[in-house]
């Protein structure tokens, strides 16, 4: 694939903005291969993405962001530099449930899903046989519910050891202490079924089948302090019908799960997310 350079900006909106940042780029020869814009009339904000033909470019990364921090003072902004020949190290995490972890890796191992993954952690140890078949290495660390800072201290631990980016929770059921959702704002990202609020705690898909349910789906956020209510990704929602039970609820729950998710990583990954405040501009 084409060696990109991506420039990704949020800003107060005025008149302007598009042509400073393009007469920037083209002062230097910057062959734009991708442009997106959007302004939030409401709250009078500004998000733009580009990409940017990386041999066009005298210079990397490092440098474009050097020469582009005038206008970014100068405009109030936020911005983002990134290379898609540095590919985003990304920790995924699980429980016991394999779907939505089985299919990032199979889609990591396909070339779908542009990133490494340094490692698994897990609280359960069902699932080391599907990642060490990948060549990732796994780690089991158990939680005790007595003792949970035991467990995270581990967590965080190996996170940095490892250099990660990201962290994708692929349906890990424990829930993300404060000081690691600090550490790692907007880089956390989750999946859960969309019946929340309805049907909280255990065997929501059979509460949702005693309520007879005509629409489920599942929705991908960032982690925050208040839980499953972090800057939404993506979500989708599936039909269900009269003659559906428990078992094709779960089915069709999965693979919701999973797609919604997949479709969220990527998203991340390609720097297409711009988060503003509880709320995201997705170019995609």
């Amino acid at each position: 694939m084409e060696r990109v350079l991506r420039l990704v900006i949020s800003c107060p909106d005025r008149v302007g903005i598009v042509a400073r940042v393009s007469g920037l780029l083209a002062q230097y020869n910057g062959s734009i291969l991708e442009a997106n814009h959007h302004a939030d009339l409401a709250h009078g904000w500004f998000f733009m993405r580009n990409e940017i033909k990386a041999s066009s470019l005298p210079f990397g990364a490092e440098k474009l962001a050097e020469i582009f921090a005038p206008i970014a003072r100068d405009l109030d902004m936020s911005f983002l530099v990134t290379d898609t020949e540095k590919r985003k190290r990304i920790a995924l995490m699980c429980s016991s449930d394999s779907h939505c972890l089985a299919d990032i890796l199979n889609r990591w191992q396909s070339g779908d899903l542009p990133c490494d993954i340094p490692c698994v952690i897990s609280n359960h140890d069902n699932l080391r046989s599907i990642v060490e078949w990948h060549g990732i290495p796994f780690f089991h660390v158990p939680v005790d519910p007595a003792n949970k800072e035991e467990h995270f201290a581990e967590v965080e631990r190996l996170i940095a050891a490892h250099q990660v980016d990201s962290i994708v929770l692929a349906r890990y059921m424990q829930i993300i202490p404060l000081a690691l959702c600090r550490s790692y704002p907007n880089r956390i990202i989750n999946i859960h079924h969309s019946f929340l609020p309805s049907f909280i705690g255990a065997r929501p898909y059979h509460q949702a089948y005693e309520r007879g349910v005509k629409l489920m789906g599942a929705t991908c956020h960032y982690v925050t302090a208040e839980l499953d209510s972090g800057p939404i990704i993506d979500q989708d929602v599936v039909r269900i019908s009269h003659r559906d039970q428990v078992e094709d609820m779960v089915r069709l729950g999965k693979d919701c799960e999973k797609s919604v998710l997949a479709r969220g990583l990527r998203w991340h990954l390609e720097d297409r997310v711009l988060v503003h405040g509880n709320k995201t501009v997705v170019f995609n």
